[in-house]
């Protein structure tokens, strides 16, 4: 994934002018904090075949990232929800490893664009 387009740069620029300069920072800073906790419960979740949880933490992940613009992390964490509810843990195959993976560009970015916030 290219650290350039990770981050649909409109949509955070939307997002900056919904809570403002000063709360933006604290929204990044929360986001990556929150987003490796999730993918942890994702894979635990998998482990235990706990769909309520798994689908829970996928739509978690996907409304957050979608907030920030991170359009394609979003869609590949839709995947795993609908997975989720429909009760299908045994098709997730590599599309939870391939939305872990994604998460590290996405983190630089979104630290890059932190430190324009302070």
């Amino acid at each position: 994934m290219n650290e350039n387009n990770v981050i649909d740069r409109p949509t955070f620029d939307e997002l900056i002018q919904m809570v403002g300069d000063d709360f933006i920072g604290e929204l990044i800073d929360t986001f990556l904090d929150d987003a490796p906790q999730l993918m942890n419960a994702l894979q635990s979740s998998l482990a235990n075949k706990d769909v309520d949880v798994f689908r829970r933490s996928a739509h978690s992940l996907k409304s957050n990232a979608a907030s920030f613009g991170a359009n394609a992390f979003s869609n590949k964490a839709r995947e795993l929800e609908t997975l989720g509810r429909e009760e299908k843990l045994d098709q997730v195959g590599d599309k939870l490893d391939d939305l872990i993976a994604d998460f590290g560009p996405i983190k630089n970015t979104l630290t890059q664009l932190r430190h324009e916030y302070k």
